[in-house]
């Protein structure tokens, strides 16, 4: 399976290096197996939505925001001026940031590509996590540091939890200094949650 992905990446143009960097160290993380493993619907005889003021307590507490009030005060220069060039309200940016990651306190700690190879060679939805095992590769022949590469178990990374393909197409400059990080930059995050608003329409 690591020559196959090993074909994907060389077909889809990324770097020899970081090839060689990545895909003959990954390992099959189990973790990430027993998780995706849990998600899987069980079957039912029918469907019924959950009650939904049960799901808002439970996920929209007080402490939820009030940070949110807090961010939104401290970077409201920045919100306002991306509100101006992607015309989504910055009220918008802040709950998705915080509903996300928790205002970028949980950003999920698992290795990405490792993550990501394991999904694909799991093989439920193969072709999806293939396509974003490469998009992670790209990443790092854009610069991103393998470090950096840290996310949910399923492959969702930074702080607007995007998959690596999004993070590929949408991340967004938002402090003006020519780099857009959404791993570490919080304006850099609200004007790529922007964008990815704005591009979704």
């Amino acid at each position: 399976y690591k020559a196959y992905l090993s074909g994907r990446a060389r077909s889809a143009g990324v770097r020899e290096a970081t090839i060689q960097a990545v895909i003959p160290y990954l390992r099959v993380n189990s973790r990430v197996m027993q998780l995706d493993q849990a998600q899987r619907p069980l079957p039912s005889s029918g469907y019924y939505a959950p009650n939904f003021s049960s799901y808002l307590s439970k996920h929209i507490t007080s402490s939820l925001i009030n940070r949110g009030q807090a961010r939104y005060s401290s970077h409201w220069p920045n919100l306002s001026r991306i509100e101006a060039t992607y015309g989504v309200d910055p009220a918008v940016i802040i709950a998705i940031y915080g509903k996300e990651t928790s205002y970028g306190t949980v950003t999920g700690s698992f290795d990405l590509l490792e993550a990501l190879a394991t999904l694909g060679y799991e093989g439920r939805r193969r072709s999806f996590f293939e396509d974003e095992f490469i998009a992670a590769l790209k990443l790092m022949d854009q610069g991103v540091q393998r470090w950096q590469l840290k996310g949910s178990y399923a492959g969702a990374t930074g702080y607007p939890q995007f998959m690596p393909s999004v993070a590929l197409r949408l991340r967004s400059d938002g402090n003006g200094d020519g780099y857009a990080d959404i791993w570490r930059n919080e304006d850099d995050a609200f004007a790529s949650i922007a964008n990815y608003l704005r591009d979704a329409g």
